[in-house]
């Protein structure tokens, strides 16, 4: 893999580990479409590399402004090489949401949000080289909505999004890797996997390395969440 040729979009890159994942790719020569919401950091890294980042706006959990990113991409480089879809929170969550609500509000935005960029970028990644996608899921977005006992569909679980998502995009020549935490219910692997402590820039490096492997499934257990996927802010309680 030639990583200077390389063109990917990440989403959920305002910061933590979506962040850390556009510094690295950029430090390695990739040209990186960053979605998500504004932050300094973001703007800072665009000054920084103009030639090499593009900032797209708009909320992904939103049909048309998805679309509306795969246009201003496919205007600008006219293909897609990889589409690294950070769902481990959500970029878009008002803070004054109510925090037994916050789990839930993860899960099905994010639950849009990776139905619309799949159906966005993949004809841009027809398009490209070598194309794949890879997810990337925590254990807030991993939770599944409505009722826990039934089974796992694209309707309720993020992770199913992906999964029946693979075997056409695959007759499509594009490769998808699932990055998760263990399944609860129908785990991956016999063994367990420990959490580790992982911080956003240790994460990305090995993710990014994991990249060339395309492998369809990969475990990944971390403590500290609300490092890699930070949860947002809630305002402050009047006294």
């Amino acid at each position: 893999m030639n990583p200077v040729s390389r063109r990917v979009w990440v989403t959920g890159a305002a910061s933590g580990l979506g962040l850390a994942l556009v510094q690295q790719l950029l430090e390695h020569g990739w040209k990186v479409a960053a979605s998500g919401r504004a932050s300094p950091e973001l703007r800072g890294l665009s000054l920084q590399n103009p030639e090499q980042l593009l900032l797209l706006d708009g909320n992904l959990t939103d049909a048309t402004q998805a679309a509306a990113a795969s246009k201003q991409l496919s205007e600008s480089w006219g293909a897609l090489d990889c589409l690294l879809v950070n769902a481990g929170t959500c970029d878009y969550l008002d803070a004054s949401i109510a925090p037994t609500l916050i789990f839930e509000a993860i899960t099905s935005t994010n639950l849009s949000a990776s139905v619309h960029c799949l159906q966005a970028a993949t004809p841009l990644l027809e398009k490209g080289q070598a194309p794949q996608v890879m997810a990337i899921l925590s254990r807030y977005s991993s939770l599944q909505l409505f009722e826990p006992s039934q089974p796992a569909t694209p309707s309720n679980n993020v992770a199913q999004v992906f999964r029946s998502a693979r075997e056409a995009l695959k007759n499509q020549g594009i490769d998808l890797t699932l990055i998760a935490p263990q399944a609860l219910k129908v785990p991956v692997v016999a063994i367990q996997v420990m959490p580790e402590q992982w911080t956003p820039e240790s994460a990305a490096d090995v993710i990014i390395k994991r990249l060339p492997e395309r492998a369809p499934e990969l475990l990944f257990e971390a403590l500290d969440l609300n490092s890699l996927w930070p949860l947002p802010e809630q305002p402050a309680s009047p006294v």
